[in-house]
């Protein structure tokens, strides 16, 4: 097994998804990369507004893509979060967009909200002086869909993931994505130090990111489809433009999780689920909503 380096260059990072994109680095299943990113906008210095890594940026700066060998549709990538450390800056943006969303809250026609934060171990400060705690992960972890390209970085996808945005995937944590293309073709970025559930202003505190991962493949996943163990518990997903089907492929998921670990029908899943099991919405800045349930590791003894 070998740790590989992967910093953020010109020549390694991407603003979009694309199955045909030339891989920057190729690695065995059990190896370890450390790599870096820049923040979701790509800025090359310490200030909003200042020059970027793409000129005419499409999506999010990310930093890929990296092929696993072996890795075919039909297997999974399981991305093991090792380390996640944010860079000494970072960015908040409110009010940019003009949508439903913000109309109804009624700062859709500006002005736009703008902070800028100093980042530490474990807090961030504000230019206005709010101190918030740091809890840092990735927005984007993802692979290219299977049809030709480019696809937009902004939606997250039930295939490949991508854009998932959910806080809870913190250092410690395993994303399991099931393998779209040859290689797997894996995308890091959008490094986030803080964000709530629901990313509610359309932004975290965005930042660089320097990142541990390991990557291994298997081919007898616990439940189909995207899920996660993090230090909390275990973790499915869903993503849709219709939250109500966002919440039942998350919750739908969860319940296959829990027949199979405690041998039970599908109502009586659901009975047990009712006590135990949270929904969050992960996210409702990126087009696609996203919800995700979590079971809580000792919920159920």
């Amino acid at each position: 097994m070998t740790e590989h380096h992967l910093p953020a260059t010109r020549e390694t990072t991407v603003d979009v998804f694309d199955r045909d994109t030339p891989p920057v680095l190729t690695v065995d299943p059990g190896d370890s990369v450390v790599v870096g990113s820049l923040d979701a906008a790509g800025y090359l210095e310490r200030r909003i507004d200042g020059p970027t890594m793409f000129t005419n940026r499409r999506g999010h700066c990310l930093t890929g893509p990296i092929e696993v060998r072996g890795a075919e549709p039909g297997a999974v990538l399981e991305v093991h979060f090792t380390s996640i450390t944010p860079g000494g800056w970072g960015w908040t943006t409110a009010g940019v967009k003009d949508n439903a969303l913000t109309r109804e809250l009624g700062v859709a026609d500006g002005p736009a909200a703008r902070l800028t934060w100093d980042i530490g171990d474990d807090t961030a400060t504000s230019n206005l002086g709010h101190t918030v705690g740091i809890a840092p992960f990735l927005g984007v972890t993802g692979l290219p869909p299977a049809e030709p390209g480019p696809h937009s970085t902004i939606p997250p996808r039930a295939a490949g993931g991508g854009n998932i945005d959910c806080r809870d995937l913190v250092a410690g944590s395993t994303l399991f994505l099931p393998v779209t293309v040859p290689g797997a073709r894996l995308h890091l970025g959008d490094g986030h130090a803080a964000q709530g559930h629901g990313e509610v202003g359309g932004t975290a505190i965005e930042c660089p990111m320097t990142t541990g991962v390991t990557l291994t493949l298997t081919t007898d996943p616990a439940v189909p489809g995207i899920h996660a163990v993090t230090p909390e518990g275990r973790v499915t997903f869903g993503f849709d433009a219709d939250l109500n089907r966002a919440t039942t492929d998350a919750l739908g998921t969860m319940l296959t999780w829990l027949q199979r670990l405690h041998d039970l029908d599908r109502p009586t899943a659901l009975a047990l689920a009712s006590p135990v099991v949270d929904l969050r919405v992960t996210q409702i800045a990126n087009e696609t909503w996203g919800v995700h349930a979590v079971l809580p590791h000792g919920a159920i003894r």
